[in-house]
């Protein structure tokens, strides 16, 4: 009974040894990505940001901090807030979501990479510069309109403010550039 049991376990010894491998060499080799992948780059529009602090509220942890000014201009039109601070503490994030799922006016997207190490703590914290310099590429997760209209959120064309959005852009005023709080921010 023991050597038929060290024959089995040979057996499947050997079927394994000559089945395809599952293991990707990760650097080198990069497994496919589903487009709805949540990864750790947020995508943000500033543009589209009314500093409402939706996202802030319904983050289960309070990572993001938002800072505002009610004097952001346009008060013949009911006034803006101007968003002077938002920050993102990637290192206490789960990447649940809720934050993108709240915000109203599509401002904030999940991102596609997951690539994000560093040695320091205080790095993982995402500035509203670092937000506004990274290529806006986002995830079509809770998006279905990206996906609709075929985003690679892995590369390609970044996708515009006016394209990423669940509606038509209709919502938001035409401004002028040089106007306090218009699209020129």
């Amino acid at each position: 009974m023991y050597g038929l049991g060290v024959l089995k376990g040979f057996g499947v010894t050997l079927k394994n040894f000559v089945r395809k491998p599952f293991t990707v060499q990760y650097p080198e080799e990069r497994s496919v990505q589903h487009p709805r992948f949540r990864g750790q780059e947020f995508v943000w529009y500033e543009d589209r940001c009314t500093g409402c602090a939706s996202c802030a509220k319904y983050c289960p942890l309070g990572i993001i901090r938002i800072v505002t000014d009610p004097d952001g201009g346009h008060e013949q039109e009911g006034g803006d807030y101007k968003v002077e601070v938002f920050d993102i503490d990637q290192g206490r994030c789960m990447y649940c979501g809720l934050c993108v799922e709240a915000c109203p006016y599509d401002a904030l997207h999940m991102g596609s990479t997951f690539e994000g190490a560093t040695t320091r703590r205080e790095d993982l914290v995402i500035t509203m510069e670092v937000l506004n310099e990274r290529p806006k590429h986002p995830s079509t997760w809770f998006r279905p309109q990206l996906e609709q209209q075929a985003v690679d959120p892995f590369g390609g064309a970044p996708v515009d403010s006016g394209d990423a959005g669940r509606e038509a852009y209709r919502w938001h005023p035409k401004r002028s550039e040089d106007a306090p709080g218009g699209a020129g921010k």
